[in-house]
């Protein structure tokens, strides 16, 4: 057999897998670290609940991720997971599944590994939302779940740190309210709605116009001029105002 009729034959079979998205759908990916609750308790020497330096990694990873070639509009990152919306019109690799899902993997397992100095997996799924209210929704949740680890977090290590066995600890915050998740903090003398907002909120990056400001060495004078930047929301906020931000995203950037 030929050396054309054989590249045929076989990309036959290695294509038989390329589903590509929908065109005119809503796309999301959502990268999640790959084993890391075993690395960040046993094995990585991090600050909990929260760690900075974990954070700026993911931070840093998920910059990349907006600016390695794909168009992304939208990025969200909680704890050991990134969120990314994809343009309306994005037509990376042909919009073929298993393009998006090995690619974004691989470089989110590269940067953050270059980050920490050590490797590390991510893997990936993608997610099509029929409508710009279901891509909300999805942050939204997405914003909830972060809230609800952060509660969780900060009560399960304050007793961790006095000494409570993992299991003990587990077992005191199974079945209790929010509310009695507040008061165990409060009564070791941390008032949760204090803590910072990343911590509760998780971290969103959107591109947008930013006033610069700069200085000619000519004219010896200040200068100023608009850029269009990567911003890094360390405060986001909840409720209605998220729904409106992350719409306000949809509706500028999909133009």
């Amino acid at each position: 057999m030929d050396f054309n009729t054989l590249d045929k034959q076989m990309r036959r079979f290695e294509q038989s897998m390329d589903r590509p998205l929908l065109e005119g759908i809503n796309v999301m990916a959502r990268l999640d670290g790959h084993g890391f609750t075993r690395l960040t308790k046993k094995e990585w020497d991090l600050e909990k609940p929260f760690d900075i330096r974990f954070r700026d990694a993911m931070i840093e990873t998920t910059k990349h991720l907006m600016d390695c070639g794909f168009r992304i509009i939208y990025g969200y990152t909680q704890s050991d997971e990134i969120s990314l919306l994809f343009h309306l019109r994005d037509e990376s690799f042909g919009r073929k599944e298993r393009k998006l899902l090995s690619i974004l993997a691989a470089e989110a397992s590269v940067t953050f590994s270059m980050q920490v100095g050590r490797a590390a997996v991510f893997d990936n799924r993608l997610i099509p939302l029929p409508s710009a209210d279901n891509v909300v929704d999805y942050f939204r949740w997405r914003q909830e779940d972060a809230h609800r680890n952060s509660l969780n977090s900060h009560c399960y290590w304050i007793l961790r740190k006095e000494g409570v066995s993992a299991a003990n600890a587990q077992k005191r915050m199974s079945g209790i309210t929010n509310g009695q998740k507040n008061e165990i903090l409060f009564e070791r003398g941390i008032n949760y709605n204090d803590l910072p907002l990343w911590q509760k909120r998780g971290i969103g990056m959107y591109f947008c116009d930013e006033q610069r400001q700069g200085f000619n060495p000519i004219t010896q004078e200040t200068t100023s001029c608009v850029r269009h930047a990567l911003h890094v929301e360390m405060e986001l906020p909840i409720g209605q105002e998220y729904s409106q931000l992350i719409n306000k995203i949809i509706n500028e950037q999909n133009k």
